[in-house]
């Protein structure tokens, strides 16, 4: 059996360059295969191997205080769903190329799975307010499954969000919006731009969609995630749509 697993932490880099190489030469070490980002803002991975490799790996890795908090989320395949590993440095582990929006200073609120199905089940927030469950995946993703009811743009790529969004900012006014991705990553920045974009009440969901299928399983989700690997989607018990 083969253990995945995906996480990112916004944390200050003061020297991405010689994380690439340390990360690199860990994940030869361990014979892991995937894809690790590496940028001024933080870090994002997605790496396959056998159980005690990855273990391992995560161990050297959290040891280090700046990624310590780092919250990941695994799931299991009989193959390694990668055909090789990279780890580059980038502008962004997430691009987005919006100035001023930097989680790795501040974490934009936060709603937990648990609670978002009670809202789902309720129909309204703590407060008694109307919900918007926002997708800021792109089109290809969210053919594959979303959140029902869930607000979908029609976008190509992460960038094209705010434009995208402009138009349906007065259906918006006076409700909670909670931000979604698969992962977590994409709702960090998009939340962060949509409060200072004047949006109103805006969380993002803790551990994206993955997160929720860890914590809660498949109520009010439709279908399946799309995974950026050879798995290509994941159910809500993170079986993968090919063996």
């Amino acid at each position: 059996m083969i253990r995945n697993l995906a996480a990112y932490h916004f944390v200050a880099i003061d020297d991405p360059a010689a994380l690439v190489e340390q990360l690199r030469a860990r994940c030869v070490d361990d014979r892991l295969l995937g894809t690790v980002l590496v940028a001024d803002e933080g870090i994002n991975c997605f790496l396959a191997g056998a159980t005690a490799a990855v273990e391992a790996f995560v161990a050297w890795l959290t040891a280090d205080r700046r990624f310590a908090p780092m919250a990941i989320k695994y799931s299991d395949s009989g193959t390694v769903p990668f055909k090789r590993l990279r780890v580059k440095r980038r502008r962004e582990i997430i691009t987005f190329r919006r100035e001023g929006i930097a989680p790795a200073n501040e974490r934009a609120p936060a709603v937990q799975p648990e609670t978002l199905a009670r809202w789902l089940r309720d129909g309204v927030d703590d407060a008694g307010r109307a919900l918007c469950l926002l997708d800021t995946r792109n089109a290809q993703e969210v053919a594959y499954g979303t959140f029902e009811g869930a607000l979908t743009l029609p976008i190509d790529s992460f960038t094209q969000l705010p434009q995208a969004l402009e138009a349906h900012r007065d259906a918006l006014q006076d409700k909670t919006i909670v931000s979604f991705c698969t992962g977590g990553v994409r709702c960090e920045k998009s939340a962060l731009w949509m409060r200072d974009a004047g949006y109103g009440e805006v969380l993002q969901l803790e551990g994206g969609i993955l997160g929720y299928f860890e914590q809660v399983g498949g109520f009010g989700f439709r279908d399946r995630c799309f995974v950026f690997d050879e798995r290509i989607a994941l159910d809500p018990q993170l079986r993968p749509l090919l063996p």
